[in-house]
């Protein structure tokens, strides 16, 4: 090989490098330091769960530590914006959810992220229902006759349901279900389900959709009575609860958890992410703990991922739209 051929030969392998193979390399590597895993939401709850769950699992497999970081305030926003403006470098990630990506878009007049521009989506890990469940001292034992309660002029107007807070996805649930089985309920806001769960055990409300984990004891020991789960589907871990479709057709609320990175992070990096968090929510271990939580297993691909998105969005903007909820 002459001189002039080997000095083009260099050339070429410089360009590829650069323009092709330092992606390649950045995935190769990575991680290689610290991950911040962000939960919109205070310790405890499922969100920080199934977050602590990740981040074990992922400084298992890849070395450098995964730091769970609990930014709450403001339905998720406070958690969200701070991944918005990270660097898109794959060392922040959120663990976001239905609230956070495609419930608050619509009921906030203004956020301080974009929703749709400045996340990249990596998987949609996890979907659980919620039940709806009422006092027993509410004459009703299914959907059905709830609706015909409802639409009764003894109790029109005066069915209360609770929620953790306007704007939830427990509050979105009630207001759906209004929407399409075209009844009326009063909205009772709390400060958490914790406070609602008590307030209708005492039958100072007459029903809340809340997760299943918070309330089947509950329900087991007749305190409360479960009527109806909100997926499309009846859930796995309770074969015998109906869902709310059944009743109403095309009614279908499944909270959800999925891992996102600012918006302009390496492809490489979240499919690099992606494989590994499909990998650990996939495994026996893994899929049996989520699903005596409710849960079950998803891992959508960033682009199946995406479209969730966007669907869901639509749907929380007409619900919204008709129930009139903004939050200034």
């Amino acid at each position: 090989m002459n001189k002039k051929s080997g000095a083009l030969l260099t050339l070429i392998c410089a360009n590829f490098c650069a323009n092709v193979g330092a992606d390649v390399f950045a995935q190769d590597a990575y991680p290689v330091k610290p991950i911040r895993l962000v939960v919109p939401y205070a310790p405890g709850g499922p969100t920080d769960v199934m977050a602590r769950l990740l981040g074990q699992k992922w400084m298992e497999r890849w070395g450098p530590p995964v730091i769970v970081d609990n930014r709450a305030g403001g339905n998720g926003v406070i958690g969200a914006e701070y991944v918005a403006r990270a660097p898109a470098d794959g060392y922040t990630l959120l663990l976001g959810n239905t609230s956070v990506l495609t419930i608050n878009p619509a009921v906030y007049a203004k956020l301080p992220y974009d929703a749709d521009k400045q996340f990249a989506p990596v998987t949609l890990s996890v979907a659980a229902p919620l039940i709806l469940v009422v006092h027993p001292s509410l004459s009703v034992n299914n959907v059905v006759q709830l609706i015909a309660l409802a639409k009764s002029k003894v109790r029109a107007a005066t069915l209360t349901y609770a929620s953790a807070g306007t704007g939830g996805v427990a509050n979105m649930s009630g207001e759906l279900l209004k929407f399409m089985a075209k009844i009326d309920m009063v909205h009772v806001p709390y400060k958490g389900a914790g406070p609602a769960v008590t307030d209708l055990v005492s039958g100072q409300v007459a029903m809340t959709f809340t997760s299943t984990v918070s309330v089947m004891p509950l329900v087991k020991s007749g305190r409360l009575r479960g009527l109806a789960v909100s997926t499309a589907k009846r859930a796995p871990s309770l074969p015998d609860i109906p869902a709310i479709a059944e009743t109403v057709p095309g009614y279908d609320v499944s909270p959800w958890y999925g891992v996102l990175a600012p918006a302009g992070t390496p492809v490489s990096v979240i499919q690099k992410v992606y494989a590994e968090t499909v990998r650990i929510v996939a495994a026996p271990d893994v899929a049996q703990r989520l699903s005596l939580d409710g849960g079950s297993v998803v891992n959508s691909t960033p682009e199946e991922f995406a479209r969730v998105l966007r669907e869901e969005r639509t749907k929380w903007s007409r619900v919204v739209k008709a129930a009139g909820i903004r939050v200034e």
